[in-house]
């Protein structure tokens, strides 16, 4: 499911227009990368658990010269599901 799939979903089950619908999602996800970018967790009770997660500097390489770099430190988001959606992907 894509973004466009989500937004005529929600349009549908809750009769409302795609314009209603795609604010709704957007304005979701804005809370969600917002609160990312604060270092904020954000727990939605039966869904799941999205944090943010560090990734050390580290030691690489360079794919066209084999010559080592060094991979800058970095943030990342990290989804954890809840028990009712493990339990739903693993039947």
């Amino acid at each position: 499911m894509n973004t466009s799939e989500l937004i005529e979903l929600l349009a549908q089950d809750h009769n409302l227009s795609r314009v209603k619908a795609k604010r709704i999602v957007t304005t979701i996800f804005q809370a969600i990368t917002d609160s990312a970018a604060r270092g904020d967790q954000v727990s939605i009770s039966g869904f799941g658990r999205f944090k943010v997660a560090i990734r050390p500097e580290r030691e690489g390489r360079n794919p066209t010269t084999g010559q080592p770099i060094v991979i800058a430190a970095s943030k990342k988001v990290v989804f954890s599901p809840s028990k009712p959606v493990r339990e739903a992907l693993n039947g």
